[in-house]
């Protein structure tokens, strides 16, 4: 089993596992492999770190402790260019002709990974709570807004213009964007 590091071309990064390098390959090409966040089919590879199983390697005699933290302390990371002129923007994004193989690792990573987590749990939530009624959502939301249809959650798709319509009329929507396979059946 291959277990990579992949990030698409918003930024977000995320793992993969696959029966082989060459697997990996051909559900890239075959435009099967997506990023769980945006839904982007460009997908990298990041550069990853050899996992090594060194639980039988010991210590050489005669070292110290203060040594021995130094050899397993991880090098010190520097934050990206997109990193550094893009903080506090809605998401990070590489800097033109960037590709993109930046570091995952440190506070500012784990932190966005964990934002993505707790974003596609806040979508799962949703989906399970709600009713789909796709393209007729305006039409819906208008309809139980005066009473002709029972009270309910629902989601679906709406225009810019149908949004601003709907606000208009006092009724408030939230644009809350869904990445392609999450509003199929969760598994």
């Amino acid at each position: 089993m291959l277990v990579v590091d992949l990030h698409c071309d918003q930024g977000h990064a995320f793992e993969g596992w696959f029966a082989s390098g060459d697997e990996l390959l051909r559900q890239q090409q075959a435009g099967l492999v997506g990023c769980p966040v945006c839904g982007s089919h460009a997908v990298l590879r990041r550069p990853s770190a050899t996992r090594l199983n060194v639980s039988g390697l010991k210590e050489p005699v005669g070292s110290t402790a203060p040594e021995a933290q130094q050899r397993h302390q991880r090098p010190q990371r520097h934050p990206s260019q997109a990193e550094q002129t893009h903080q506090g923007a809605d998401r990070p994004t590489p800097s033109a002709g960037s590709d993109m193989s930046a570091d995952a690792t440190g506070p500012l990573a784990e932190a966005a990974q964990a934002l993505q987590a707790a974003y596609l749990q806040v979508v799962r939530q949703v989906i399970q709570q709600t009713e789909n009624v796709g393209e007729h959502f305006a039409d819906e939301a208008r309809r139980i807004h005066h009473g002709d249809a029972p009270e309910r959650a629902i989601r679906g798709q709406a225009t810019a213009e149908e949004r601003a319509e709907l606000r208009e009329e006092g009724i408030d929507t939230l644009a809350l964007p869904v990445p392609k396979g999450l509003d199929g059946p969760l598994q």
